[in-house]
């Protein structure tokens, strides 16, 4: 009889917690926002995922509202100026929200003139739309949420977050 190795211990998968909505309107995905802003706690880093259009920055709209930190008109799609930033509450503290657009750069040295590690501070939310282009953004990710139109202005919206 042989002396085998025991076999190696299994690491625990990374806990993974979802959430779907399904939205029928802009109204509806503001709405969405609204909800998460529940869902996520400081600090966070979460990637936007969506085709142009698909209205990342429509929910960012709810939850920049629900934190009291902008009203829904006052968000914009951080495109030009790849950064905005807004300040609320959660739960009676502060909580910085910032939006980025990183679809415009076009590498990881552009990405580190933006000071990404300096934002993710313990009040911070930090959305990233197009994220999924860097590694450096979905290996700092703490979660993403995925936007898919299914037909006129009806989308899923597919929340996943790391515990």
């Amino acid at each position: 009889m042989t002396n085998a190795a025991p076999p190696a211990a299994k690491t625990p998968p990374e806990a993974v917690k979802t959430h779907e909505f399904t939205t029928q309107s802009g109204a509806d995905t503001i709405e969405v926002g609204r909800q998460l802003a529940k869902l996520v706690k400081p600090p966070q880093l979460l990637i936007l995922r969506g085709d142009l259009g698909t209205g990342k920055t429509t929910l960012v709209k709810g939850i920049a509202q629900a934190l009291d930190a902008a009203e829904a008109d006052e968000v914009t799609s951080p495109t030009f100026t790849l950064i905005h930033e807004y300040d609320g509450t959660q739960d009676g503290k502060p909580v910085k929200l910032f939006h980025l657009d990183v679809y415009r750069l076009e590498g990881e040295r552009q990405l580190e003139t933006l000071g990404l590690d300096e934002l993710l501070t313990p009040d911070a939310l930090v959305l990233v739309e197009w994220g999924e282009k860097f590694k450096s953004i979905k290996k700092k990710s703490t979660g993403e949420i995925a936007i898919t139109s299914t037909g006129g202005d009806a989308r899923k919206i597919t929340v996943t977050l790391k515990e």
